[in-house]
């Protein structure tokens, strides 16, 4: 299918990068084509799954823990309980590792006793798992809003200008309460980032203009963000390797803010467990990940451990179903 991909499908992604819910119109005038020419490719890439846009929630603006749990199952163990884990709606990026082994995800829990019921009582207690590390994020360097298509490519200065919105979305940081209306908004951003309001509205109960106003609140609070999910041999961009990285206090902001910088790196932030620091690296291949980790990764000094762990396979990806 990477024949099927040309140059315009790429900048069709690097706009909705700036931009996920920027109109037809406004990206055909920034990419020079018609509008016609970009809603027939959107509607392709989508059909097709190699595109979509996802409304995606920060759990820290909701007072929620962000946790990277890593499960070690018995031989045979690790796919029923990956497919299990990606069933559950608050769970994204599922992955196995490790030789198949040991399973990765994401959790979002809204309170300690989310994180409790889930950790000291569900997830011991599953058979054949054999272990259960997790750890909580305590602060994001790179991810989230930050997209790795943001680094691979770059459109002109001038489309950049036109495609960002406009006035820029101010950031109002605070914790944020959500309502039933609120949920309802969310979930159905999360299986449709471009949803227009009129559908919104049916979903929510609310008119176009609460559901246009209560959408840019949150995006103000950060609670709300547009987000990609994106084949990834649209950009030709190689297979996921997860980084555990342990650094002195000390050194652990300058150390994540640069690596957060690298061209290869998908997501990058602090946490709390036996190491420190986390980063989804992506490279073309093994060849490329060798070179990556023996002279980006070799040039932080303050490293003092690194494990590496390949994804075998993805089980669940960004997209999130039910509450958020």
């Amino acid at each position: 299918m990477e024949s099927d991909y040309d140059e315009l499908d790429r900048q069709l992604v690097r706009a909705l990068q700036i931009d996920g819910r920027a109109p037809f119109s406004t990206i055909a005038e920034a990419l020079g084509v018609s509008d016609r020419t970009i809603a027939r490719r959107y509607a392709k890439l989508r059909s097709a799954g190699a595109l979509r846009v996802l409304g995606g929630v920060a759990p820290a603006a909701l007072g929620a823990v962000q946790w990277f749990l890593r499960v070690r199952c018995a031989p045979g163990a690790a796919v029923p309980v990956a497919e299990a884990l990606a069933r559950r709606p608050d769970t994204s990026w599922v992955s196995l590792t490790s030789g198949g082994t040991e399973i990765t995800c994401t959790v979002d829990t809204e309170s300690e006793a989310d994180s409790e019921a889930l950790l000291l009582a569900k997830l011991p207690r599953t058979q054949r798992v054999e272990g259960v590390t997790a750890h909580s994020v305590l602060h994001a360097f790179y991810g989230g809003p930050d997209s790795l298509i943001a680094k691979r490519g770059s459109l002109s200065r001038e489309a950049v200008e036109l495609l960002r919105p406009h006035p820029e979305l101010p950031h109002r940081p605070g914790p944020v309460r959500l309502d039933d209306g609120d949920r309802q908004l969310l979930a159905a951003l999360a299986a449709d980032g471009r949803a227009g309001f009129e559908q919104l509205a049916a979903a929510t109960g609310w008119s176009p203009t609460t559901v246009r106003r209560r959408m840019r609140e949150l995006r103000e609070s950060g609670a709300l963000y547009l987000d990609l999910d994106v084949d990834g041999r649209l950009f030709s961009l190689g297979t996921r390797t997860m980084l555990w990285l342990s650094v002195p206090p000390a050194h652990l902001e300058e150390t994540g803010k640069a690596l957060a910088g690298h061209p290869e790196i998908a997501f990058a932030a602090a946490t709390t467990g036996p190491t420190n620091l986390y980063a989804s690296v992506v490279c073309a291949d093994q060849r490329e990940l060798y070179r990556y980790l023996t002279t980006a990764v070799a040039a932080l000094p303050a490293v003092t451990h690194i494990e590496t762990a390949p994804v075998i396979r993805t089980v669940k990806r960004a997209a999130k179903q039910g509450r958020p």
